[in-house]
């Protein structure tokens, strides 16, 4: 291959990548931004939740809640616990020893804390860190078994704190998807800013 080709190939060559540098780099990652912030713009923004003008959380990472008051999340295994700058699961498998015991300390503990029968079916999320160890959610009965210990901290009534649980209870993604669940945060804001 003579000189003069070679520069003319390695010209065309760097002129493509340029090209393609501006578009992919930088014209099509700021439609898409664009687009998203036009169209779902508290998604794009993280599902900030502001409370008299400060960011108190995202709705859709789990925040530690402890306290006869308080709904509990799921257990997490992020970092030291509901840390979003180290998600992840424990990665312990079914047949491992420590989940056994782990999760045999959580339903006792879960028992205990609401004030619940040995015989008392525990849901799983209530005693299983999910995958990401932020899940903002937990099941519909998840959260009426511990409406009896709120109740009493709160002295509200029962029926008042389902009241809430239903009003913050999100439907199955598209209707068909995954189960009803209620977001931990946005009800316990709830109860919270309640007068």
């Amino acid at each position: 291959m003579k000189t003069s080709e070679y520069l003319k190939e390695l010209r065309t060559a760097m002129a493509a990548t340029l090209v393609l540098a501006v578009i992919l780099c930088g014209a099509y990652p700021l439609a898409v931004w664009g687009i998203v912030q036009a169209i779902f713009p508290n998604q794009a923004n993280g599902s900030l939740i502001q409370l008299r003008g400060k960011t108190v959380g995202s709705s859709l990472l789990a925040q530690g809640f402890k306290g006869a008051a308080y709904f509990h999340p799921r257990p997490s295994a992020a970092g030291q616990g509901y840390d979003a700058a180290n998600s992840g699961g424990g990665n312990l498998g079914p047949t491992s020893r420590k989940l056994i015991d782990s999760v045999r300390e959580r339903i006792a503990l879960y028992r205990s804390e609401n004030n619940l029968t040995p015989a008392s079916r525990i849901p799983a999320d209530a005693v299983t860190a999910s995958g990401s160890g932020l899940d903002p959610h937990i099941s519909v009965q998840n959260a009426r078994l511990q409406v009896p210990r709120v109740a009493k901290a709160r002295n509200m009534s029962p029926e008042a704190l389902r009241q809430k649980i239903d009003l913050h209870t999100e439907d199955r993604d598209l209707g068909i998807f995954g189960e009803p669940r209620v977001n931990v945060l946005t009800l316990n804001l709830d109860l919270n800013d309640r007068r």
